[in-house]
């Protein structure tokens, strides 16, 4: 039996992106490697060991009655559980079924929806359990989620980035382009950890890694997004990787108000 701390990656209703970031870590997986004991790893070995785990990284959304058991006994055997991705952290693309009626999505796809047995809405890891870090990203970044990891094994608090989009993209001197085209651009409200790709390459933020700290989402819409599109699409520009973080749904519930509310998170994990 290893020494070394038991490291657990888990898998839930997701696309498996967060996962292979933790691979594209190449050179420093293998270093990683040196530190910890890949104990659950589906994506990179078929060799699965029970728990407990020192540290679990989780990627999906919960989306089914069997999730949430899995997740009750994957909480029960990790002393740290860390959330990675906007699935997991936000509900993910799937969470677009929250602000619409499910079994007509099942009906449209699905030649026998009878079969499928699935839960009405899919609902971040912290709507369940206690999380004690959550890494944001569609996908993450690598950088962050080695910080992350390297932290948690120091016994620190991990130090990522709390600041908007817009200060990186200032520093690397992009134009900006709301106000140079007038594109659509979710900067000012996300957070960062991409490295303000997006407008690097003249295109507006989506995003990707979920609402800023304390973000004026009222002057987001009113001054940035309103000034290009009508307030449904404005609504739809918001239902996207993170739509269902709490800033993001309720205002484009604001703005395109649907039959379902989206429900805040009655516990949170501590954010990046």
């Amino acid at each position: 039996m290893t020494s070394l701390p038991r490291l657990a990656v888990i898998k839930f209703a997701s696309c498996d992106g967060c996962q292979l970031t933790l691979l594209d870590c190449e050179d420093e997986l293998l270093t990683l490697g040196q530190v910890v004991h890949f104990a659950h790893f589906a994506e990179a070995s078929s060799h699965l060991e029970e728990g407990p785990y020192d540290i679990a990284l989780v990627e999906g959304s919960i989306t089914t009655e069997h999730d949430i058991e899995r997740l009750l006994q994957l909480r029960a055997a990790s002393r740290l559980l860390v959330t990675i991705g906007a699935c997991a952290t936000a509900g993910g693309i799937q969470s677009l079924r929250n602000f619409a009626d499910h079994q007509d999505f099942l009906r449209a796809v699905y030649a026998k929806p009878e079969y499928i047995k699935t839960l009405a809405l899919s609902t971040p890891i912290a709507h369940h359990v206690k999380v004690d870090f959550e890494l944001r990203g569609c996908p993450i970044d690598k950088r962050q989620l080695l910080e992350v990891i390297q932290s948690f094994l120091r016994g620190t608090r991990p130090k990522t980035s709390s600041e908007a989009v817009c200060q990186p993209c200032k520093r690397r001197g992009t134009i900006c382009v709301v106000v140079a085209k007038g594109t659509p651009c979710l900067g000012p409200v996300t957070q960062a950890g991409c490295g303000a790709i997006c407008p690097a390459f003249d295109r507006g933020c989506y995003g990707c890694f979920g609402p800023s700290r304390d973000p004026n989402m009222v002057s987001l819409s009113e001054n940035v997004l309103l000034e290009s599109m009508q307030a449904p699409e404005a609504g739809m520009w918001l239902r996207s990787f993170n739509g269902y973080a709490p800033e993001f749904a309720n205002e484009s519930q604001r703005l395109w108000p649907l039959t379902i509310q989206p429900r805040n998170a009655s516990e949170k994990g501590e954010s990046s």
